[in-house]
């Protein structure tokens, strides 16, 4: 990996986080550690072919990267099976966890009961994995095949699955799956409200979808001038911070009034756009191997950070 280089936009100064920020590297197969008040790395761990997105521990102590395959949702490869584990201190893996079958385990997070939920795209599940175990200790059935991307708001959880265009509902504490919303031919990911009475995914065809998450059916639907890939929304659930890698641009959509309000330019072949605890937001631009640091005030990109090629899951730890 070529040695950092952060690029500054504006005169907007850089961050002072108290917190690590988490990129998974696919193509260079790492987790790359990186400090934002430097916009440097401080470690970067080797994993297993292909990482794709991150969870941290609770604690801010560990990150677990499912190792989910060679290639990319659908095509013939190779079946990742484990989901390797690092200490971010240390900034070395110290053990991977052997989920007993090829499922290729994409997205993983933590609930409030301190289990890790990961998706097991080829068993049409969520596995329930037991961290101090090591073990996996339930799964949770979708109804659907691609269940790529998970969200999480108290005891329940909601899946995307991209072939049928559906949104599962999962009871985490029941362990079952409670019923399937119909949201468009085709879609991709899904992010919550900060109070989980909204989720929002993304239809190929030009649509950004409003769940009702209460009366489980689609609320709205906001059209997009291109194709929603993934989503992020600010802390206080007033925008909704839209990727669309065709178009290189970010939208910015006032969630009261279904409006768009904004409009960014970004490099292309982004793919992730993540906002951190403290409120602060980053996308992560695979294709130019950078991290843009977006400005939530201003709606323009504070800084460019320079990593390399196959940038892509986000997460945050507190652990300095």
């Amino acid at each position: 990996m070529g040695t950092a280089l952060v690029l500054f936009w504006g005169d907007t100064a850089r961050s002072n986080s108290a917190g690590l920020l988490l990129a998974v590297n696919q193509v260079d197969h790492t987790l790359v550690i990186v400090d934002p008040s430097s916009g440097k790395p401080v470690s970067v761990v080797a994993v297993g072919v292909n990482g794709h997105e991150v969870a941290v521990s609770p604690d801010g102590a560990l990150a677990y990267v499912p190792i989910y395959s060679d290639v990319g949702l659908g095509a013939p490869g190779t079946d990742g099976k484990t989901i390797d584990v690092v200490d971010i201190r240390g900034g070395k893996k110290i053990y991977s966890i052997d989920l007993g079958k090829a499922v290729r385990p994409h997205k993983a997070i933590f609930g409030k009961d301190g289990m890790l939920y990961v998706t097991a795209e080829l068993d049409n599940s969520i596995y329930v994995v037991d961290p101090k175990s090591r073990t996996v200790v339930g799964s949770i059935p979708t109804g659907e095949s691609q269940s790529h991307m998970i969200a999480i708001h108290e005891d329940f959880a909601y899946t995307a699955n991209v072939e049928s265009g559906t949104v599962s509902v999962l009871d985490l504490k029941q362990r079952k799956l409670l019923g399937e919303i119909h949201a468009a031919p085709s879609i991709q990911r899904i992010t919550l409200s900060p109070d989980g009475e909204l989720a929002f995914t993304h239809a190929k065809d030009n649509r950004v979808i409003v769940i009702d998450t209460k009366m489980r059916q689609v609320k709205t639907s906001i059209p997009t001038p291109g194709m929603p890939y993934s989503s992020a929304i600010t802390s206080d659930g007033k925008f909704l911070i839209v990727l669309m890698p065709s178009e290189t641009k970010l939208l910015v959509i006032d969630v009261g009034s279904s409006k768009i309000v904004h409009q960014i330019a970004i490099p292309s072949g982004a793919t992730e756009v993540f906002v951190n605890p403290l409120g602060e937001a980053y996308v992560s631009c695979f294709t130019s191997g950078q991290l843009a640091e977006l400005n939530l005030k201003t709606w323009t990109i504070n800084r460019m950070i320079g990593l390399s090629r196959g940038v892509d899951g986000l997460a945050w730890s507190n652990s300095r």
